[in-house]
């Protein structure tokens, strides 16, 4: 068995990459994607932390999550996300995992990784090609910064962001 060295900064804001195993197209699934709702907000409900961005693609999700002050504990969060989702998952026949062992996780470290970080996030389904624009993909939180002002609403279609040299999937 592997061992897995995490950086823990308590308070700390972090990206996420979790994927579903054998990259099962599971996220494609509505009621998947309900569930798996379902499973972030108990969590939170649990053990609150704050989610910058999002994005769900069929196969993986990305995310960026600021725990509270003095919190490191994002593991045991997405132990019990992981759990309560596929307590619930619609499995296609002779399927019963789903998702990968452990996830990648990167600590963010200014103000300028945590927009990189946000532009892959949301450019994500344009990278996989599953839409032209960001503002067309319905899994990410890229609506929720627009009206934050995080983003303009034609972000990302006239040029594509610098993200090239981050791939975590």
């Amino acid at each position: 068995m592997a061992t897995y060295r995490r950086a823990h900064v308590p308070g700390g804001c972090y990206f996420f990459t979790v994927v579903t195993y054998a990259r099962q197209p599971l996220l494609a699934d509505r009621l998947n994607i309900d569930a798996l709702g379902r499973a972030f907000r108990r969590v939170r409900e649990e053990q609150p932390f704050a989610m910058d961005a999002f994005v769900l693609l069929p196969d993986h999700l990305h995310c960026l999550w600021r725990l509270p002050e003095g919190d490191a504990d994002y593991s045991s969060r997405w132990r019990d996300i992981k759990k309560y989702a596929s307590q619930e998952f619609f499995f296609p026949p002779g399927t019963h995992n789903a998702w990968q062992r452990g996830f990648w996780e990167h600590v963010i470290r200014d103000e300028n990784d945590w927009q990189r970080h946000m532009d892959y996030i949301h450019y994500n389904p344009v990278k996989h090609g599953w839409t032209k624009a960001p503002r067309d993909w319905e899994w990410s939180s890229f609506q929720q910064c627009v009206q934050k002002g995080w983003y303009a609403p034609d972000w990302g279609t006239q040029q594509a962001p610098d993200v090239a040299d981050m791939d975590w999937e």
